[in-house]
């Protein structure tokens, strides 16, 4: 029977025989229970192990008659539970606000699923919660509360038995990566505000990294990142900025994966990492930017902006590219008009040898650019006069190619090198002009030829009418 109100509540806990027979004992289970929230409620131990709490008598108050089933086992853990957490009339008796659909959050998620013996599922309430002795989240003695959850989740993610007969891929050193990030260090220093397990996976309804409705699937993270690190009074505190989100969105890496689905493009944490999440340092934001952009990295950590970055303490990629709002990179980046990066540290008077350079560079890519373009213009002629150019065309990729590769090279910082890129490019487009434009010229000398043949046939044709003509007038005669 639910007891109402504070005097059921008394009375209730009055008459509780359970408690006063264990306390008697003086064992763990009552000196647990009296601080639990399910007590504070007036729900006895009948509420979950059944029996009347009422009975003196052992025999009657642990009466199988009286619904006492003893220690809940497997899923009936959960489902004790449930009886409860998961009826909102229930709840309300209790002006409970918590949700009611926990069970079947956690039904449905990844703990959910069967354990190794395929009779009960892998994780009930009490793993979490405990069994006796239940707090709030919000009390710092809760195994859930922001200080203590990292700790609760490790005692199974920590283990590499237990873990390698669920998923032996899933990494065991999240606990030791989250103490070194951010989130770890102030979490260890107790700010309860910081983000923890539960902040970024959810509570009952964690679903692996793979699943589309997972709060840590590469289209959601962004998002879910944005849930704290969007909100300015909630970050007020930690004096950073409160729009990457927004920049992010809009960057390039953004649009290709939250509007383009592209699984591939990198979100938060590709740049900042899972568990050890940390703001990319500045000797290491080219080792982070690297892991994509190999090519890329490779090329600039052999080059002159190296040292006189590393002279300067600026970030690497980030200096020319940004962070959240990173653009597309296009041929506007390149070179000393207006928009180009480069101008921002190269002038006339100022660092002139890379002025001149980067001037250089940005009127080979003008060169390829222009003679590409008009390459395909006539190539794109030749076709629409039905001229047979489908090698010219190949060609021409090879020259787009160059143009993209060009833009690897620029990270070189090295003209000649760079040059030779834009050469093979030049070079592919030249020809692919001379075919096309032989290609035209056949087509208009084939068609001159059509013109003067079928004026040939012609004059033949009437010639041969005429003479017909001639030797039937004659023979009329």
């Amino acid at each position: 029977m639910l007891l109402f109100g504070a005097s059921t509540v008394l009375f209730a806990q009055a008459n509780d025989q359970c408690m006063t027979c264990h306390e008697t004992l003086g064992d763990k289970v009552s000196s647990l229970f009296v601080r639990d929230v399910h007590k504070a409620k007036g729900i006895s131990c009948a509420g979950c192990h059944g029996g009347d709490a009422r009975k003196e008598d052992m025999e009657e108050a642990m009466n199988p008659a009286a619904g006492f089933i003893g220690v809940p086992k497997g899923d009936q853990i959960s489902e004790r539970c449930a009886s409860c957490h998961a009826e909102q009339s229930r709840m309300q008796q209790y002006r409970s606000t918590l949700p009611v659909d926990q069970f079947a959050s956690l039904a449905s998620s990844v703990h959910g699923q069967l354990d190794v013996t395929g009779k009960q599922r892998i994780l009930q309430c009490t793993s979490c919660h405990n069994a006796h002795g239940i707090v709030s989240p919000s009390n710092p003695a809760s195994p859930v509360h922001p200080l203590k959850i990292v700790a609760t989740c490790a005692r199974c993610h920590s283990d590499a038995s237990f873990m390698r007969m669920y998923n032996p891929t899933l990494p065991v050193d999240q606990l030791v990566k989250y103490r070194t990030s951010v989130h770890g260090e102030r979490n260890a220093k107790g700010d309860p505000k910081v983000a923890e397990c539960a902040s970024c996976h959810g509570s009952h309804d964690i679903r692996p990294a793979t699943d589309i409705k997972s709060r840590v699937y590469p289209t959601t993270l962004p998002q879910t990142c944005s849930t704290c690190h969007s909100d300015a009074e909630y970050m007020k505190a930690y004096r950073i900025p409160t729009n990457q989100y927004e920049e992010y969105a809009s960057s390039v890496h953004g649009v290709a994966l939250l509007e383009k689905n592209d699984l591939a493009a990198p979100a938060c944490n590709d740049c900042h990492d899972n568990h050890g999440a940390i703001p990319p340092g500045i000797s290491s934001i080219s080792m982070v930017c690297g892991t994509c952009h190999v090519l890329n990295a490779d090329l600039f950590g052999k080059s002159p902006h190296k040292q006189a970055f590393d002279a300067m303490d600026l970030p690497e990629c980030e200096t020319c590219h940004g962070n959240h709002a990173i653009v597309a990179a296009t041929d506007k980046l390149l070179g000393v008009n207006e928009g180009a990066v480069c101008a921002n540290c190269h002038a006339p008077d100022q660092n002139v040898k890379g002025y001149e350079t980067a001037k250089l560079m940005r009127s080979l890519v003008d060169s390829l650019v222009h003679l590409e373009d008009v390459a395909k213009g006539l190539v794109e002629d030749a076709e629409q006069k039905g001229m047979e150019i489908s090698d010219a065309k190949f060609k021409l990729r090879e020259a787009r190619q160059a143009r993209l590769q060009s833009r690897t090279a620029v990270h070189s910082f090295d003209a000649a090198q760079f040059e030779e890129v834009i050469d093979k490019g030049l070079e592919t487009a030249a020809v692919v002009q001379t075919e096309a434009n032989d290609a035209i010229d056949e087509y208009y000398y084939r068609r001159t030829g059509l013109g003067i043949s079928t004026l040939i046939i012609t004059l033949l044709a009437l010639s041969l009418f005429l003479l017909i003509r001639r030797i039937e007038s004659r023979k009329q005669k």
